[in-house]
């Protein structure tokens, strides 16, 4: 484990299951159907069906499949908050909390860029998986527990929040997404007999 990880898991505490999904019950409690925190959310259940699909592939390719899907959620979920939630926070009063929101993602991209550099059969890449997993889940825990209902209670134009998360929900998760699926399609027409 590099100093960094140490330094980073002495800073970011788990939380327990039970806690995180209260978190969760509670923040989609105050979300509507289709706004910038019902997507959020959305996206938060994909990071998190990510990191499971990546503790449940066996093999070194199927754990390289299943980081890079991983990654394409994580990174475009993250630069949709951080070129407009983030902004909204710190706008709303929230700025000390919104240079550790940005601080976590940062160090998130730079710890999943180690680990496409290990190799994916070993128990060093499962440690690093792992403790990329907690410090994303603190960090959903933080957004979902007392960021994002403080964004919803106190910046004054969520219709402006909604349309934008979503547009930047669909330039940097959706269409990767799309591109990806269209590209795994085409893959498996070629592969087919008669082709």
């Amino acid at each position: 484990m590099s100093i960094i990880d140490k330094a980073l898991g002495a800073v970011t505490p788990p939380e327990s299951e039970a806690a995180r999904a209260k978190a969760t019950r509670e923040a989609r409690a105050l979300a509507s159907p289709g706004d910038w925190l019902s997507l959020a959310l959305d996206h938060h259940d994909e990071i998190r069906a990510g990191f499971e699909a990546c503790r449940n592939a066996k093999s070194g390719p199927e754990r390289v499949r299943a980081m890079q899907a991983l990654g394409l959620v994580l990174n475009g979920h993250s630069l949709a908050e951080e070129v407009v939630l983030y902004p909204a926070f710190a706008k709303a009063g929230h700025k000390p909390a919104t240079g550790l929101a940005y601080t976590e993602q940062t160090t998130a991209k730079m710890q999943m860029a180690e680990l496409e550099r290990i190799d994916p059969t070993t128990k060093e890449w499962q440690d690093k998986l792992e403790h990329i997993r907690g410090a994303v889940l603190h960090h959903i825990f933080e957004e979902e527990s007392t960021w994002f209902p403080a964004l919803k209670a106190d910046y004054d134009d969520q219709a402006h929040l909604d349309r934008r998360f979503r547009e930047e929900s669909d330039r940097h998760v959706v269409a990767p997404a799309k591109a990806v699926i269209a590209e795994a399609r085409t893959i498996g027409s070629e592969s087919r007999p008669g082709r």
